[in-house]
């Protein structure tokens, strides 16, 4: 089985981060995660944070970059990028009042000028969804079919969410067959089976995590990504718990 290293998601420790993202990093390191998403950079150059994670042997995987920020200054993204070494940049979310026919249309064209110039400088763009994109558009499709079937493998990739596509009632493993060659980034996240549908670390809750495991080599999985938007316990407690379980099924994150 190739090996499939494990980053977590940054936004899971933004309080953490706040009070000392250096130490939030370190403690990432040593609980075993190989790799980090950024949500922010702590207020530091990213020069700075370069030379953090080299220090701890952790490798910047991608950055959430909000959609406005990706806009006004994409190439100073592309840069910082290069920087840290990263091979993606992720578009984490949209808006509500983006979320119109019209505003995918919009949306759709900046994917396709952005991440042709993403490309051209070694770098992806991602599009990472939540549970409103699989709402369907006056054509009957969904929005985050739209967005996938109209941009190509050169333009954009997925960062498909495992708990938000379940949530929306869709099968996560069917989406990364769909999108095979294209899913390089994919968040695990566990729900929990109550009618709350809240967030919880991986292997406790109802997603079937086992079976999007099995599924990234063919899907062409690079890097999976541990996130817990909120947690009940203490964040890091709950990554613990996470990359545990991780560990009990991808035996080489324990070399």
């Amino acid at each position: 089985m190739v090996h499939i290293p494990v980053a977590v998601q940054m936004y899971t420790l933004r309080h953490e981060s706040a009070q000392d993202f250096a130490g939030t990093l370190k403690r990432v390191a040593e609980l075993g995660f190989e790799g980090v998403e950024f949500a922010g950079y702590g207020g530091l150059a990213v020069s700075e944070v370069k030379a953090l994670i080299d220090g701890l042997r952790l490798q910047a995987v991608s950055s959430h970059v909000p959609l406005e920020t990706l806009q006004a200054e994409l190439q100073k993204v592309i840069y910082n990028q290069k920087i840290l070494g990263s091979e993606y940049i992720v578009v984490p979310f949209l808006s509500q009042e983006q979320r119109t026919d019209k505003g995918y249309q919009a949306l759709i064209s900046f994917l396709r000028e952005a991440g042709e110039a993403c490309r051209a400088e070694g770098i992806t763009l991602c599009y990472h969804n939540h549970d409103f994109e699989l709402d369907q558009l006056p054509g009957g499709r969904s929005a985050l079919e739209t967005i996938f079937d109209a941009t190509t493998a050169d333009q954009l990739h997925t960062e498909l969410d495992v708990y938000w596509l379940k949530k929306a009632g869709e099968n996560p493993v069917e989406w990364m067959s769909r999108y095979q060659g294209r899913s390089p980034l994919i968040h695990l996240k566990d729900m929990t089976t109550d009618e709350e549908q809240f967030f919880a670390e991986l292997g406790t809750g109802g997603v079937d995590i086992d079976a999007v495991l099995e599924a990234g080599e063919e899907a062409g999985v690079q890097w999976w990504i541990v996130e817990q938007d909120e947690s009940r316990r203490k964040p890091f407690d709950s990554l613990e718990i996470s990359i545990n379980y991780l560990k009990d099924r991808l035996p080489q994150l324990n070399n």
